[in-house]
């Protein structure tokens, strides 16, 4: 197996809930966002923006609303990763694209929901990159996905636009000393990694991706499951919390649909 320093980076790294009293220096910051900008982008559109979250207030409130995650609001960095495609709307009605529309082929449209669906990918890639930089500096990190959560609340407290959507918030930390790094294994490439076209699973096959999982059953869970699958459910899938994070989802939904401007 080829190994070098960035492999070496990338297989060590788990997500870190618990910071070491360092403070992440000015240069490391800028690393880590210099990183975030050099990522793969559509287009070059960088269609994201880093919201990089000083005040301590509002950092226990994101904490807060990203379901009661209090780790968070203790981390020395915390950026929130907006997919972002106001900027070029902006851009584009300051040079009357609109006026240029008029009489051709062309329509003046909003972003649409597979303009959202590039933006996203242009911001998680950007995030990605951020860790990858963060870890190589020996900075751990954490992806808080719930901060699609709180629709509202979330677009009031960053002064978000309307063609603006949160996608991902990561904090940043040095690793405390001698802090124990475990990865958590994954599953095995032959469930994932297929060739020219998908492979749906057997039955078998799908006992054998998620044994290590079936292992984790308790028989005195507190829901009545019957297995580990129903016991997953009933704590992420079919939980308040992802209830909430799909109402938010058509919430931040509903601008991207493309309306004649």
């Amino acid at each position: 197996m080829i190994k070098n320093e960035v492999l070496d980076v990338i297989d060590k790294r788990i997500s870190l809930r618990a910071y070491s009293g360092q403070p992440i220096s000015s240069e490391e910051e800028n690393a880590i966002v210099n990183a975030a900008m050099r990522a793969p982008t559509a287009g070059n559109q960088m269609l994201y923006s880093m919201i990089i979250i000083r005040d301590p207030k509002k950092k226990a409130l994101l904490a807060e609303l990203c379901d009661h995650q209090a780790f968070a609001a203790k981390a020395p960095l915390m950026i929130v990763f907006v997919a972002d495609f106001q900027k070029w709307v902006d851009y584009y009605e300051k040079n009357d694209v609109k006026g240029f529309c008029e009489g051709k082929d062309y329509q003046f449209e909003a972003p649409q929901e597979s303009d959202l669906f590039l933006a996203i990918e242009d911001t998680m890639i950007a995030a990605q990159n951020s860790v990858i930089a963060a870890e190589s500096m020996d900075i751990g990190s954490c992806y808080i996905g719930d901060i699609m959560e709180n629709g509202e609340q979330i677009k009031e407290c960053l002064s978000l636009p309307q063609y603006t959507m949160p996608i991902g918030m990561v904090v940043y930390g040095h690793y405390p000393e001698n802090f124990p790094r475990l990865p958590k294994e994954r599953f095995e490439k032959k469930f994932v990694v297929f060739e020219d076209t998908y492979q749906r699973l057997s039955g078998e096959d799908i006992d054998a991706m998620f044994q290590a999982e079936d292992r984790r059953y308790r028989s005195d869970n507190a829901v009545g499951a019957k297995n580990y699958a129903q016991m997953f459910y009933a704590r992420k899938t079919g939980a308040k919390f992802c209830k909430e994070m799909a109402r938010s989802a058509r919430f931040w939904l509903k601008q991207w649909d493309g309306r004649l401007l």
